[in-house]
């Protein structure tokens, strides 16, 4: 406990015991009953301050929530949700935990070396993103996904999430913000049927601020890595 404490700085346990507090509180006023909810939610909050710091442990815990958030989606017929995580955002956080775990900065395990990738590969990148969006858009009406469009764009956003995350590039967390905002509306939608589901609004609130958090900490830790880079030539 002692040595977490050390590791993480006030402003990142302030943030995390006040995101773990907010998904408590929501989930004993809107739901109650639905407990792989909760856990997912406490999972997925925990793996984002992990990823602030850009310790891989936070991608081995992406890779559980990533399970359990299809389970959850496959309950309300989010089966773009279902699809998107358990068959992309679940390989490539499997993926990226790897790539961060090959990429240590100064040999120091629990951070990764901060990535920025060239104007070429972001064409190609933004290419990839617009085939999945448009291939994923059919796959969903075939399957009579509820909300069609922001799962659609949710499909598009998480993609774009993945490979940057996959790259270790900064706007991996400001790409992971959009899709929160996504899922805000797509579990606000939801939540209309049943309130319950309030509980998933609250925490993708949560998950929003933490991924904002986290590319404001990627930004200054890759300032720092290059200027030590420099000044050790």
């Amino acid at each position: 406990m002692t040595k977490l404490k050390d590791y993480f700085s006030k402003g990142e346990i302030i943030l995390w015991s006040t995101s773990v507090m907010v998904i408590l509180i929501s989930f004993c006023v809107f739901d109650r009953t639905n407990y792989m909810t909760l856990c997912a939610s406490l999972i997925g909050v925990t793996s984002l301050i992990f990823n602030a710091k850009g310790n891989p442990f936070g991608q081995l815990l992406m890779v559980v929530f990533s399970l359990l958030y299809g389970i959850i989606s496959y309950t309300f017929s989010y089966y773009g949700e279902m699809v998107t995580y358990l068959g992309m955002t679940m390989p490539m956080a499997i993926f990226a935990l790897i790539s961060w775990l090959k990429n240590p900065y100064n040999g120091n395990k629990a951070e990764v070396k901060v990535n920025s990738i060239g104007k070429r590969e972001n064409v190609y990148m933004w290419i990839g993103t617009l085939v999945v969006t448009f291939l994923f858009y059919f796959i969903l009406e075939y399957f009579n996904t509820a909300n069609i469009i922001p799962s659609t764009m949710s499909v598009t956003t998480s993609f774009l999430a993945v490979y940057l995350t996959f790259r270790r590039s900064p706007y991996f967390a400001l790409a992971y913000a959009a899709n929160d905002i996504v899922l805000i509306i797509l579990w606000g939608l939801a939540s209309l049927y049943d309130i319950r589901y309030i509980s998933v609004v609250v925490c993708f609130v949560a998950f929003f601020v933490n991924d904002i958090y986290g590319f404001i900490s990627w930004r200054k830790m890759k300032i720092r890595q290059l200027k030590i880079t420099e000044f050790y030539g």
